[in-house]
């Protein structure tokens, strides 16, 4: 009895040792990928958001100041956060109404098998191939009031009245902006879809024909449910990207005129590199990290199916 005993204990702490030599193994083969994890997305959020609640120069030492960043974001006129976050909502927004559903309709356009399909496929996700740089320099020639193609067409169509200093007027500046960055990116969350739309099971579109069933209908009621996943994460890359949005502004606008086209991440740079003020733009980066999260959270919540 006591042999079989000693066999039991023997073999449990055999398969214990064995059980710690596992997930030793698991640990150290993580452990770059969580030590790059660490250095490079937990530790910089932790240091901006023990900054912000500084006022630093990044120079001199900090002094705490608790929530004042806070405070001054929202409700100091000299820091222009709100108009800022206002313009990137408006960004998101379009982003969200217009460029999406115009990226499905051409993913379901296109997942129906039509004569050079791979060709349109390559010309509309070309925008996104070509550097942010090159397409804002592009647009900025298409905007030019002296020889620019669009008040050059508008003068050709006799339309002379409506030609315009796009990117130079307050009330038409932050729109210059909107109309290249939905260009951009529509072909972006076309591919998306368009992996979806394909990997539909052409038993359901079948069925659904069958049925007497037009291409819209089946498109309604079979495939866009289908693909309902990829586009809540298309809903919110166009979201968080446009909380995000940086460089279309500051190549097309600067930002400007007098703070129109203002987006958080461009008040961000000038906050850190022009006004040394680096405890007020730590501020900004972690509100930006908590708003992307929330919309995220937000949007998913709004996507959730029954049962989920």
């Amino acid at each position: 009895m006591a042999d079989n005993n000693s066999n039991q204990n023997a073999a449990n702490k055999k398969i214990k040792n064995a059980g710690f030599r596992k997930g030793l193994d698991i640990f150290l083969f993580l452990l770059p990928a969580i030590l790059l994890f660490v250095g490079i997305l937990i530790a910089p959020i932790a240091v901006s958001l023990y900054r912000s609640f500084q006022k630093w120069d990044g120079f001199q030492p900090g002094v705490f100041i608790g929530i004042k960043n806070y405070r001054d974001l929202f409700f100091s006129g000299s820091v222009h956060f709100v108009p800022a976050l206002k313009n990137a909502l408006i960004i998101a927004f379009f982003s969200v109404f217009v460029q999406l559903p115009f990226s499905l309709l051409l993913a379901l356009l296109l997942g129906r098998k039509y004569k050079g399909e791979r060709f349109f496929l390559t010309v509309y996700f070309m925008p996104v191939l070509i550097s942010t740089v090159v397409i804002g320099q592009l647009w900025l020639k298409i905007y030019n009031p002296d020889y620019g193609i669009l008040n050059r067409v508008l003068g050709a169509v006799g339309l002379s009245n409506w030609q315009h200093i796009w990117v130079g007027d307050p009330k038409t500046a932050l729109g210059a902006v909107v109309v290249p960055t939905i260009w951009q990116y529509i072909g972006y969350h076309m591919l998306l879809m368009y992996a979806g739309v394909k990997g539909v099971s052409s038993d359901l579109r079948e069925a659904a024909m069958l049925d007497g069933a037009t291409n819209w209908q089946v498109d309604r009621y079979v495939v866009i449910p289908v693909i309902k996943p990829i586009i809540r994460t298309s809903v919110i890359f166009a979201v968080t990207g446009s909380l995000k949005s940086y460089d279309l502004v500051r190549i097309i606008t600067n930002a400007g005129p007098t703070h129109k086209t203002e987006v958080p991440s461009t008040l961000l740079e000038d906050m850190l590199f022009l006004r040394n003020k680096y405890g007020m733009g730590s501020t900004i980066s972690v509100m930006l990290i908590i708003l992307c999260f929330a919309f995220a959270l937000a949007i998913t919540a709004i996507f959730k199916e029954k049962g989920e």
